[in-house]
């Protein structure tokens, strides 16, 4: 089975155009959206109402959540002053932007979905999650110590854990001690509309479970990391002709 995976759409139109059409010539047999539908950009109403056109199944991203209550917080971990006012002013304009309906439908999405396989003795559990299954705003960085990052897993019960949230890709490989070694995998799945890998590119993963799929087979899945191009700069643009901070534009450019 094919699973497209995508997240952190951040209303940037043009991206998730793009990788919509891109997942489409893929011809997985599943998709769905890890969240933050919006913010950051102008086209927060067109987003929404695309995922929502298509019924991709869709979980809460912390900046969704903060718009579905109407909070001016959206749970994200500025780190300097200039970013919390830049931050200010994403948030009010998008809590201004946002149609009721739109609201309505961010602030009753889920907040994780879980997808049970039992191909053979063993079950097969992914855990799809905006940040992590403890905490929406979670960061979840590559370099997570490997013995944190698998007891998330473990209390979470997941095989494979999938999420986005800090909009850098990897996917790492954990396993446990012989004889009786199990292999848990920690995907985070990138960026669509607001990459910060240094790449401006958008990303999105398909995953592949095979079906001799077990959690004792270091290769029961494959993960592919599927970068797309589209118009950054009608995205950038979109970002100057609006009340956001112009450096959200210089952001899209160079893919931070």
């Amino acid at each position: 089975m094919r699973i497209a995976l995508f997240s952190d759409i951040h209303a940037n139109l043009p991206a998730l155009e793009a990788c919509l059409k891109s997942i489409d010539e893929q011809k997985p047999d599943a998709t769905y959206c890890l969240g933050d539908l919006v913010g950051y950009n102008v086209w927060a109403n067109e987003v929404v109402n695309e995922i929502r056109r298509r019924g991709i199944p869709t979980i809460a991203g912390n900046y969704d959540q903060g718009i579905g209550l109407m909070s001016d917080e959206c749970g994200c971990a500025y780190k300097t002053e200039a970013e919390k006012d830049m931050g200010k002013i994403s948030i009010s304009y998008t809590n201004s932007i946002v149609g009721k309906d739109e609201r309505q439908y961010l602030r009753t999405l889920p907040a994780h979905i879980k997808v049970a396989f039992h191909l053979n003795e063993d079950k097969l559990n992914i855990l799809l999650v905006h940040g992590s299954p403890r905490k929406i705003n979670e960061y979840l960085f590559e370099d997570r110590d490997e013995k944190s990052l698998m007891r998330i897993m473990e209390q979470a019960d997941a095989d494979i854990m999938c999420f986005g949230h800090t909009h850098k890709p990897y996917h790492r490989m954990l396993s446990t001690e012989p004889p009786d070694t199990r292999y848990r995998h920690a995907i985070n799945i990138g960026s669509v509309g607001k990459p910060k890998d240094g790449n401006p590119q958008g990303c999105y993963v398909i995953l592949t479970v095979n079906a001799d799929a077990s959690i004792a087979n270091k290769d029961a899945i494959q993960v592919e990391f599927i970068r797309f191009d589209y118009d950054v700069e009608q995205a950038a643009k979109a970002v100057e002709a609006s009340p956001l901070p112009d450096d959200y534009a210089k952001m899209l450019r160079r893919g931070y």
